[in-house]
């Protein structure tokens, strides 16, 4: 899949009957070939532009990092708070927010008050995405990462969703964010382009288009 077909599906798209608000792009990667149980697909990958959604991030920390969290971050919730939440109240927090940020001396207690909660939802505070961090670490990167980042994961069936922007974005921003999130998945399966069966396009609500 190259630029050249990407940017005909977004033409495609663009001659479909218009909307009365500003429609996401779904890029939809059906896979094939593959055994889900014994290759579990799910990755991360930073987009090069922003999705046109709102990602929420929630800082769980101590003193260190409680000025810098407040500043880069949607929600903070200090140590000395983490005995309010309980299992309902934790439910609450990880159906709000997308991303937790943990300072790393505190996971083994985050894990107790939190980890029940936001482990079956996948959200627990993820050191591959550089989410567990030191004390004195610089948050402004990771935060600026993560507002970039979507999740692609085959939950159900041999199929992964993500938002790759939004239709008042520049043609250019969405191309580059579907050849990422593309290019990344591909060099994630275990036979790359032989597990693709193919690509969709779609607009929120409109027909699909194969790239």
């Amino acid at each position: 899949m190259d630029k050249v077909q990407v940017q005909k599906a977004l033409a495609e798209l663009k001659s479909q009957p218009k909307r009365k608000f500003t429609q996401s792009y779904d890029l939809i990667i059906n896979l094939k070939n593959l055994e889900l149980k014994s290759n579990p697909v799910d990755l991360f990958v930073t987009l090069p532009f922003p999705q046109g959604k709102k990602i929420k991030i929630a800082a769980l920390v101590d003193q260190e990092l409680v000025e810098q969290a407040g500043r880069y971050c949607d929600v903070v919730v200090k140590e000395s708070e983490f005995s309010k939440y309980d299992k309902k109240a934790a439910k609450k927090l990880g159906e709000e927010y997308d991303y937790f940020i943990a300072q790393a001396s505190l996971m083994p207690k985050i894990a107790v008050t939190f980890g029940r909660v936001l482990g079956v939802k996948g959200k627990m505070p993820n050191p591959k995405l550089g989410c567990v961090i030191p004390p004195n670490a610089n948050m402004e990167p990771l935060v600026k990462k993560l507002k970039h980042t979507v999740r692609l994961q085959a939950k159900k069936g041999l199929n992964l969703q993500c938002i790759v922007g939004k239709e008042d974005q520049p043609e250019e921003q969405i191309a580059e964010n579907i050849l990422a999130a593309y290019n990344a998945v591909v060099k994630h399966l275990p036979n790359e382009l032989q597990n693709v069966r193919n690509v969709i396009l779609k607009l929120s609500m409109s027909n699909p288009v194969k790239i």
